[in-house]
Formats: structure tokens, C-alpha cells, sequence
């Protein structure tokens, strides 16, 4: 069986060449883009009436690009200006590099996680005293909240912006031979959009993340091609191994 077309349940990525460009000139498959998820900004009136106080806090944990957008947007917008003595933890090396796109931060200034919780988590461990500022969606993974609230640290959870499933009426049956997710709100817009999908046989699901994996379980999908994994630490590299796998059949 060969793969001919697949479906990233993200916007176009907006450069001319792609990551995923790569399977195209490989193999021949189409790749196509189209945004599963929409992200609303809440307006920083909501939060001033919130009473949210940034400088409050010693810190601020990061653990996605839009959690940095929005916290730097509301800093604009509430002309807040943040002290040069603001720590910033951030849950893997991606996030910490993108907060450069608004500001330079000395390193001393950065505590970076592994790319697991456990390894974010000891960080928070490590600096308990600290009363921390979370950024987030109205639509969130419980893990780093839940783990505040256990050890007593300081916080306050920030909704700075809302996760709205998009219109996919114009995907018609969704027949693609793979779709992408890489995030549970990506599967919750498709059952909105399509509420009788049915995996077929034929067609695969490529699920990144132990969370997307879950989801995919009760939504009753099954993730054919997990990543990451030890052998495919990218969704292309995942991707590539699986046509690979389909051409020889």
C-alpha cells in the first residue's frame, strides 16, 4: 500500500519550504495544511478586572509559543514593565528559545525542563519559594497546576487566551491516508466538525505525545504512528519510517 496524501492538523507553517517537504520529494505525497484549532485572545481589560497583578510574581512559567505571545501581548497592552530580576521556566528547549523573538535573557535568568514533566517538575521542586505566574488556555494539561497545588507553591493561573475548534466543513469526508495531530484539541475539532468519523482500515493516525495518545484511545482511534520515539524523535522522522514500512507491502 503507498501513502498518496496526508493531512497536518496545523496552519501552513507560512515559509516557502516545510519540514515535510522532504516526504513529499521522497515519495510523491501530498501534504496538506489546515488549522484543527483557533486561538482567541482574551483582552487585558478582562484581566485587569481579574485584579492580575504581574509584578506580583518572581516568575513565569512557559510551556507553549502561544503562552509567550499572549503574556507578552497583555504586558504591551497593561504597559507593564517587566524587571530585569524575572525568572523564567520554560518546559523545553523550543519554548525557551522562542522568548528571544520579545526579549534577550541572561541564562541565570532561565531554568529549562527536559522536554518531560518530571523533569519540569523538578525544577518547580527546586524553587518552591518562588510565587509563579502560568500563562495559559482556557483548555490546558493539568499537569503543572495540579503539581503547584500539591506542594503548596505560590501561583496564579493567567487564561490569556481561548482554544476555539475551527470550521472544517471545507475538508468535506476528511479522507486523507494519514492525518496528524499533535494536541487532544486537534481530535476534540474533528468530532465537532465530524461527529460519525470512523478510522478506516486503510487510514493511519500519527499522534505526538502522550497526551494526543491518550486522547486518541477514547476517542476509540489507534495511534499508528506514535512519535516521539526513541527511533523517530520527530514527526517527520516517524512519518518517513511509516511510508517506508507501507511501500514494502
Amino acid at each position: 500500500m503507498s501513502v498518496k496524501t496526508i493531512l497536518i492538523s496545523q496552519p501552513h507553517p507560512g515559509s516557502n519550504k516545510t519540514v515535510y517537504d522532504v516526504l513529499t520529494e521522497k515519495y510523491g505525497v501530498r501534504v496538506d495544511f489546515h488549522q484543527f484549532i483557533e486561538v482567541q485572545p482574551v483582552a487585558a481589560r478582562e484581566l485587569r478586572k481579574q485584579k492580575l497583578r504581574i509584578l506580583d510574581h518572581d516568575a513565569i512559567i512557559f510551556n507553549s509559543r502561544n503562552a509567550i505571545d499572549h503574556f507578552f501581548r497583555i504586558v504591551e497592552e497593561m504597559k507593564v514593565e517587566i524587571p530585569a530580576t524575572m525568572k523564567y521556566f520554560c518546559t523545553n528547549e523550543g519554548v525557551s528559545l522562542y522568548i528571544q523573538k520579545y526579549t534577550q535573557l541572561r541564562k541565570r535568568k532561565m531554568f529549562v525542563g527536559k522536554g518531560t514533566d518530571s523533569s519540569f517538575l523538578d525544577l518547580l521542586k527546586k524553587h518552591k519559594a518562588l510565587n509563579y505566574l502560568f500563562p495559559c488556555s482556557n483548555i490546558r494539561n493539568e499537569v503543572i497546576p495540579n503539581y503547584l497545588n500539591e506542594m503548596n507553591i505560590t501561583h496564579t493561573e493567567a487564561i490569556m487566551y481561548h482554544t476555539v475548534n475551527s470550521d472544517l466543513s471545507g475538508l468535506t469526508n476528511v479522507y486523507y491516508d494519514i492525518l496528524v495531530f499533535f494536541s487532544p484539541q486537534g481530535i476534540v475539532s474533528l468530532f465537532a466538525n465530524f461527529p460519525d468519523f470512523v478510522q478506516e482500515g486503510s487510514r493511519a493516525i500519527a499522534g505526538w505525545g502522550k497526551t494526543t495518545d491518550q486522547a486518541l484511545k477514547e476517542a476509540g482511534l489507534v495511534n499508528t504512528i506514535p512519535a516521539p520515539t526513541a527511533d523517530h524523535p520527530s514527526m517527520v522522522a516517524a512519518l518517513d519510517a511509516y511510508i517506508k514500512e507501507q511501500l514494502k507491502k
